[in-house]
């Protein structure tokens, strides 16, 4: 009898189907068995690696959100409950969630490296602290930066977790490093045993009296009694130790906005929502996110640097990354006559030492009610009277950058990017117009550093670089750390190409001593400046970069780009005038110009030219022919006067200066880089030799702030030189920003001492102020039609203003230094710190 009727649906399937593949089937499956046989009988034969491949991340799944927390009474019973389970898996699940550490690690390296080579310790004799070090995940990884065995005299692990610890003794056994103990302890009762050392050199015994290094990576987030935690650090480190901390937080930007002292709030902020989920979802193992934990490590320790960073691969989780020092190191006397040193170097000031201080202010009150104080040291003596630390500033390895308050909106404005990413001024007229040397105290606008560094060359006494943009100074402050830190090889890469693959790892491993907080923490989230495969690089940035990109679209368009190349490599102006009317004509077309060039939204977003310097060439332009004063406002005439002055400017050059080899300025815009044979002298082998050697930029002070402002808290008649560029075009003509700032630039220069200024304008309506304020004005570089006045030929005029006279400083200049410290705490926003 049929088991299945051929009328059913079951016989109408299988009578359709091809014995063929009915074959197959059957084939397949007999395979798979097979198969599956064949593993279960290997599996049998052979152990299989649960802490690998798949079950790594199953365990840290299970571990992390459906494993149930163990019942206990005290924090070892709690971490062994979560840890215990993924302990052989750990390393492997928190590479990519535990960002940073190895940033961490390479900073506080950098830091250690600092001080060998500046004799503050030697090779060797290090003792460090890794506190929760869990599984010795970070020890290892510091190898990268350092050699451990032998760098180190001992390192000490310290974790509560019994499972971790055990993953650490079997880590270093496998290394082989004998200088290394794992100790199973709370952190909070961890104390380092006595060593005695004995110098090879002197035979002299010394005791170890603490940690040179401690570290806590994503441990203090899981500690409940943090701050005895954060209290034991600072007896547990040197009084010159340095702490480094990784970890996760959330903290609204208004929690630190009224403080000096963190060392910048540059990306802190981490929005409601942000905050509100990452507390709860952490929460669930036991990880606290409450901005108290960062907060009061700041509290209890000096910011040497803070950054703060997202996990973008994992959702954007925030984390930060924190290097810091014993805050009383600069508050003992010692400190405090480092402070009064630093503070008499910001203002020119003589200095005074602590035991004579109190009584030269009471003859200088006597005379006077006031006494010239930088912000900084107002700052600073408010911070020591509150026990709070002081701002990151005094804590850096070089004092040459100044406290600023980098929330103010003065400074805000800019966002997050400088304007100019090279100068736009010829340093060689700057030196045969002033002849620098070696008794000078400069005063100078910083835009890219380019002719700060230029002057430094000439070793001045000591040079106030001053801008109001942060951006512009962390840009000098990238061109010094790199001159300190780096071979010419590598600082041309930067500042020559403009681009360098390796700059991250050249930022966190060498530059970060040299660099202050705020300054590092802004070139660590634009390191893509350097290091993307795209575009020009450093060249290519900055808010001038619209205008020079644009350029170089047209020529693109146009199918101009060999002829560019041509005009940057021929070796003769005759050459080189035969190339530019090919170019010129698309360049200089008057519907370019109309269109885009000539509108005040170019002028100001794509060149950097402000509203009242662009009123200025187009007044020129009406005295000049003759016209009524009341077509200003036509949109045609305007256009005419702004296509006129690029015309003056870019034709001269090509006739008279050599762009493939000399005029280092129009070959980056065209070139989107210098060459070997074009560039600024900063950036040739000599200079580095000069610039690279120790103690080079001793003599630098870098301010951001107004110009009056600078000028207000330095000390009178203390500059010889002031080179103020084109910022006085900058003001309204209707206002009194000029006659002030000439007023005290008079007060600040010495007798005889030079302004040197340049103007968009033949004739600046401002060279009136300063001639009713003590100067002589002398025009010593003038425009015209078909002449270059220098390499650049941008401005109109040149002017040397020579203080022939002493005038009176108006008395609303007076400073408030002579405030009560009550009265000086009332005047915080006024004193914008």
């Amino acid at each position: 009898m049929d088991l299945v009727s051929s009328s059913s649906p079951v016989g109408s399937l299988l009578n359709s189907v091809d014995p063929q593949y009915a074959y197959i089937a059957g084939t397949a499956f007999l395979v798979f068995a097979l198969v599956a046989a064949i593993l279960l009988y290997s599996f049998r034969k052979q152990k299989v690696d649960y802490n690998s491949g798949i079950f790594t991340y199953l365990k840290f799944i299970y571990a992390s959100f459906l494993k149930p927390h163990e019942k206990g009474y005290g924090q070892q019973d709690a971490l062994e409950s979560f840890y215990k389970t993924q302990a052989g898996v750990y390393d492997a699940t928190r590479k990519r969630l535990l960002c940073g550490r190895e940033d961490m690690l390479g900073l506080v390296a950098a830091q250690m490296k600092h001080k060998v080579e500046s004799k503050a310790l030697r090779h060797g004799e290090a003792v460090w602290v890794d506190m929760g070090g869990g599984t010795g995940y970070n020890i290892e990884a510091m190898a990268a930066f350092l050699p451990v065995d032998s760098f180190f005299s001992h390192v000490y692990l310290v974790d509560l977790s019994p499972s971790l610890c055990d993953v650490a003794r079997q880590r270093f056994q496998r290394l082989g490093w004998k200088n290394v103990s794992v100790v199973c302890q709370d952190v909070r009762t961890f104390r380092l045993p006595e060593v005695e050392n004995v110098d090879p050199r002197t035979k002299v015994s010394t005791t170890t009296s603490g940690a040179d290094v401690a570290t806590m990576s994503y441990s203090l987030s899981m500690i409940p009694d943090y701050y005895s935690v954060v209290d034991s650090l600072t007896s547990l480190m040197k009084t010159s130790g340095i702490l480094g901390v990784c970890d996760f937080y959330v903290q609204s930007i208004v929690d630190v906005s009224s403080r000096n002292y963190i060392g910048g709030a540059f990306n802190r902020h981490v929005n409601w929502l942000g905050r509100l989920f990452w507390r709860a979802w952490f929460d669930l193992d036991r990880v606290s996110l409450e901005a108290a934990r960062r907060d009061y490590l700041e509290y209890r320790f000096g910011t040497v640097i803070s950054a703060s960073e997202r996990n973008y691969l994992l959702g954007g989780i925030p984390y930060y990354i924190f290097i810091g020092c014993q805050k009383d190191v600069v508050s003992s006397p010692a400190g405090n006559d480092a402070i009064e040193k630093l503070d008499a170097s910001f203002t020119e000031s003589p200095y005074l030492s602590p035991a004579n201080h109190r009584q030269e202010v009471e003859k200088a009150n006597e005379q006077s009610a006031r006494e010239i104080r930088s912000k900084a040291y107002e700052s600073a003596i408010i911070n020591l009277d509150s026990n709070l630390p002081l701002p990151s500033t005094f804590y850096q390895n070089h004092h040459y950058r100044i406290f600023y308050n980098d929330l103010l909106p003065k400074h805000t404005q800019f966002g997050n990017e400088y304007i100019y990413a090279f100068n736009w001024e010829d340093p060689r007229v700057d030196h045969r117009l002033l002849n620098i040397t070696r008794d000078d105290v400069i005063l100078a606008i910083t835009s890219a550093g380019d002719n700060v560094l230029d002057y430094l060359q000439n070793s001045p006494r000591r040079v106030h670089a001053v801008d109001l943009n942060p951006n512009q100074n962390h840009l000098l402050e990238l061109k010094v750390a790199s001159f300190i830190a780096l071979g010419h090889r590598d600082v041309w890469k930067i500042f020559g190409e403009g681009k360098h693959p390796e700059f991250r790892q050249l930022l966190v491993s060498k530059l970060s001593p040299h660099l202050s907080s705020q300054a590092f923490q802004y070139w660590l989230e634009h390191t893509h400046v350097f290091t993307s495969s795209h575009g020009k690089g450093l060249y290519e940035s900055g808010g001038s970069r619209h205008a020079i990109k644009m350029v170089r679209y047209i020529f693109k368009v146009f199918g101009l780009e060999s002829e560019v190349r041509k005009l940057c490599e021929a070796q003769t102006l005759p050459e080189q005038r035969a190339i530019w009317p090919r170019i010129r004509r698309v360049l200089m077309s008057r519907p370019l110009h109309w269109a885009v060039v000539g509108t005040e939204w170019f002028a100001w977003k794509a060149a950097g030219v402000p509203r009242n310097q662009r009123n200025m060439i187009i007044d020129d332009y009406y005295k000049r022919n003759g016209l009524n004063q009341n077509m200003k406002q036509s949109k045609d005439v305007s256009g005419q006067s702004i296509w006129e002055y690029v015309i003056d400017t870019l034709d001269p050059v090509v006739q008279d200066t050599m762009i493939s080899n000399d005029n280092y300025f129009y070959f980056l815009c065209l070139q989107g880089q210098f060459s070997r044979k074009c560039h600024p002298a900063y950036l040739s082998p000599r200079a580095h030799v000069k610039l690279s050697s120790p103690g080079a930029f001793d003599s630098l002070r870098i301010h951001t702030d107004e110009i009056n402002e600078v000028i207000k808290r330095i000390t009178p008649r203390s500059l010889t030189i002031a080179v103020v560029m084109d910022s006085m075009d900058w003001f309204d003509t209707d206002g009194v920003e000029a006659s002030s700032q000439a007023q005290t630039l008079n007060y600040a220069l010495k007798m005889g001492g030079r302004i040197l200024l340049r103007s968009a304008s033949i004739e600046p309506w401002y060279i009136k102020q300063f001639e009713e304020n003590g100067f002589s004005a002398r025009r010593v570089g003038a425009r015209f039609q078909g002449t270059c006045i220098d390499r650049v030929n941008m401005y109109a005029s040149t002017w040397i203003c020579t203080k022939t006279k002493e005038v009176q400083r108006p008395s609303t200049d007076r400073g408030i230094s002579s405030l009560s410290l009550d009265e000086k705490r009332s005047s915080v926003d006024h004193l914008e710190l």
